[in-house]
């Protein structure tokens, strides 16, 4: 067999430590990256493959889970980079690479222009004849390495995770949720990322399960790094996801205006992160509870966005 090497990357993110990674797999003289980040990140990415003897032209594959930017805010600056390399993207994300102005845009409107800058500086049009497209369950050689890519729904239509298939491992982008390594010292402490504009609480219970199904021993989460208690986390993300349905089926029927939504559901994912903080023991003086802040923000976006899309999709189909 050929030398087989798997680093996990600490992109710093928002110059956090271990906010989110991006992946290194090497086997032999062949290299691919799984995830981006942004394009702050880049650096830490090639002193990797510096640290690894990886030369830029032996990177094969970019393969990034979806189009979110702390996942593929990177990928134009690091193809630039890596002159022989093919960015991997699912169907419905490939179009957004190529052409990154909507995605942009949605960006710019959550974040703000000042705050989107400082996040993700300049993003540039990939182009399309580096750019491949799979299949549900297509697999990619990286020399005896087989990297197989399934479909999974829920935090985003347009994700898939990769399953290196010899090695057991997943990596999960954010489909096995997310795991901030500084808020695992009191207890496990695992939680769902629901931000807009497609969340699915229930697909992203069935994705749970197609991870689990693989058999892997090992999920690499992008936020963040190698996780084992698959069982575990799983249980913590089921229970979330299905509280999370149970509050969007509720207030859609409540008859609460659309322009209410987003504070309510900020109120109540506030109050939810808090009680688990409280039952794990982390105190609300904790410098690392500030790691939340954004997750909390996007994750009340993403269900208020829920139920006023349902609400949308059944006043079109009255009105057509």
């Amino acid at each position: 067999m050929e030398q087989r090497t798997l680093r996990v990357i600490d992109c710093l993110y928002t110059g956090r430590e271990k906010v989110a990674a991006a992946f290194l797999l090497k086997e032999g003289d062949r290299a691919a990256i799984v995830e981006t980040n942004t394009n702050h990140a880049i650096p830490h990415i090639m002193q990797t493959m510096t640290e690894e003897g990886v030369q830029p032209e032996q990177v094969e594959w970019i393969i990034v889970t979806h189009a979110h930017l702390d996942h593929a805010g990177g990928a134009s600056a690091l193809l630039k980079k890596c002159p022989n390399a093919t960015l991997v993207a699912h169907p419905k994300a490939a179009p957004h690479l190529i052409d990154p102005s909507r995605l942009l845009k949605s960006a710019k409107d959550i974040y703000g222009e000042e705050t989107f800058q400082e996040l993700y500086g300049t993003i540039k049009p990939i182009p399309e004849d580096r750019v491949k497209v799979p299949e549900d369950g297509e697999s990619l050689s990286l020399g005896e390495r087989e990297l197989r890519l399934f479909f999974t729904r829920g935090h985003a239509n347009h994700h898939f995770c990769v399953h290196d298939v010899s090695e057991k491992v997943v990596f999960a982008g954010d489909n096995f949720g997310i795991i901030y390594p500084a808020l695992q010292h009191h207890g496990l402490f695992a939680f769902p990322s629901t931000p807009p504009t497609d969340f699915d609480a229930l697909a992203a219970i069935e994705s749970i399960d197609k991870i689990l199904a693989t058999g892997a021993n090992r999920v690499f989460p992008t936020h963040f790094g190698e996780v084992t208690e698959l069982e575990a986390i799983a249980s913590q993300l089921r229970e979330q996801l299905q509280t999370f349905h149970e509050w969007i089926e509720e207030v859609d029927a409540s008859g609460q205006p659309d322009e209410a939504l987003d504070a309510l559901f900020d109120k109540r994912i506030r109050a939810h992160f808090d009680t688990k903080c409280e039952a794990l023991g982390i105190p609300a003086d904790n410098p690392h509870r500030r790691l939340l802040e954004i997750d909390v923000m996007l994750n009340g976006q993403g269900l208020s966005f829920a139920v006023k899309k349902r609400r949308y999709k059944r006043k079109k189909k009255q009105n057509a």
